[in-house]
């Protein structure tokens, strides 16, 4: 073979990208082939779509089978060329004098001829120096395909937490616009009941004005003397109008009080559908256990016998005290001293073994490591918000099938359930 195809051969054996033999090389759908490490670094460097480097068309999948031929041959041109042709100096023995050409594995150095026969290599493995870099390389390359998986499993992984609380803010977003709709309906009917209640006392004031002259004409003459009394007191000499003020100035303080209120005024519309004492007695005669998955919820009766502390997850319920059909009903629970709790509605059933969850709107607190979470049965949906650490208010509007879970700290929304079927109420405690 002469110079020229010899040259050509070598250089249809290399890398465009790094121009150097192919190490672990794949051929794209275009048909060009590239070292693996150089096409997966260059695509993660650059941006989207990811084509190919020498004609520019963009393959339809970017998993490939490695050439398993064009490895061989790269191998073998590697292996055929010097071996010291990249080195600064020769590798030469410096007791015998000749090219070191070996490696010994034992020792993992270079060796020559007459030191391999030496009683003091004579028994270890030796291999002619492309052989062991490639024995080399090989070993690299099987330590950077699980560097690599690892990395785009991260990477995907990240993209995914992206797209999750991406959604989650929508959803978020939606279910604040829905909680400011109906408050901005709420404001409407208020604001004309407000209007109509001034109407009616401003009409009463005045009949009562015009159906007892004789009071208004009492209250102008005490008026008058008041004001009589005062234009004396100012031609009083010093030290008695000054005792006079003194006296006056020893009356009752004043105690001035600033009333402090949410902004959004949400807790001032839910506390008008109040439920006085809303959790029945019996919370101490039923048991319910949570799974770890939060998924399962069963409830019986306590068994005296049954020691509680073994009881894994166990939570205590409190039934409401009362069934709802119908109307608007607001009431809060305080999660002070739990660290687990369930919140919520569901049907009226009290069965042993019947699972909570069915036809139920339940807000769940869990411990899990020293970690706090919040969530609800449908998805279940994680909740990217701060765990309420004092009162929870729940909001159930049976007549339109809405039930919301807010901070009353902070008079802010947790979590609303929107329209669907709806049953009635419970609310779970944790004891």
């Amino acid at each position: 073979m002469d110079s020229g195809t010899l040259q050509a051969f070598q250089r249809e054996l290399c890398c465009s990208i790094c121009r150097n033999y192919l190490i672990d090389p794949v051929t794209i759908d275009c048909g060009h082939s590239f070292c693996r490490p150089c096409l997966c670094l260059l695509w993660e460097e650059g941006q989207a779509p990811k084509g190919c480097p020498v004609c520019g068309k963009i393959p339809q999948r970017a998993d490939f089978n490695t050439n398993i031929a064009l490895k061989k041959l790269a191998s073998l041109a590697r292996q055929s060329r010097p071996h010291n042709i990249n080195s600064s100096e020769k590798q030469i023995c410096v007791l015998h004098e000749e090219e070191k050409g070996l490696f010994c594995e034992a020792e993992q150095r270079l060796l020559c001829g007459s030191c391999s026969e030496s009683p003091e290599h004579e028994a270890h493995g030796h291999s002619p120096i492309g052989w062991a870099a490639e024995e080399c390389r090989e070993k690299l390359l099987k330590k950077m395909d699980p560097l690599w998986r690892s990395t785009q499993e991260m990477q995907n992984n990240l993209n995914q937490e992206i797209i999750s609380l991406q959604d989650y803010a929508a959803f978020r977003k939606g279910m604040i616009r829905y909680q400011y709709q109906k408050m901005r309906q709420f404001l409407l009917e208020e604001e004309q009941l407000h209007l109509e209640t001034l109407d009616r006392e401003a009409e009463e004031i005045v009949r009562q004005f015009q159906d007892s002259e004789v009071r208004i004409i009492q209250h102008i003459k005490k008026t008058k003397d008041i004001y009589r009394e005062l234009w004396e007191m100012c031609h009083m000499p010093d030290v008695k109008l000054l005792q006079v003020r003194r006296e006056g100035l020893s009356s009752r303080p004043v105690k001035p009080e600033l009333t402090s209120r949410p902004i959004t005024g949400v807790l001032d519309m839910l506390n008008k559908f109040r439920v006085d004492d809303p959790l029945s007695k019996e919370r101490a005669s039923h048991y319910m256990n949570l799974s770890e998955d939060v998924r399962n919820v069963i409830f019986g009766d306590d068994h005296d016998g049954a020691p509680r502390e073994s009881q894994r997850a166990q939570n205590f319920a409190a039934w409401g005290a009362q069934a709802f059909s119908s109307g608007k009903h607001y009431w809060e629970v305080d999660v002070t001293h739990s660290s687990n709790w369930i919140l919520g509605v569901c049907k009226d059933s009290r069965t042993a073994n019947t699972n909570a969850f069915e036809e139920a709107f339940f807000l769940f607190s869990s411990k899990r490591n020293n970690l706090y979470s919040l969530s609800n049965i449908f998805a279940p949906l994680t909740h990217y918000v701060q765990r309420p650490v004092g009162r929870v208010g729940v909001f159930l509007d049976y007549d339109n099938t809405v039930v919301s879970f807010y901070d009353v700290s902070k008079g802010s929304l947790i979590y609303s359930f929107f329209p669907s079927s709806l049953k009635p109420n419970i609310v779970c405690s944790h004891s």
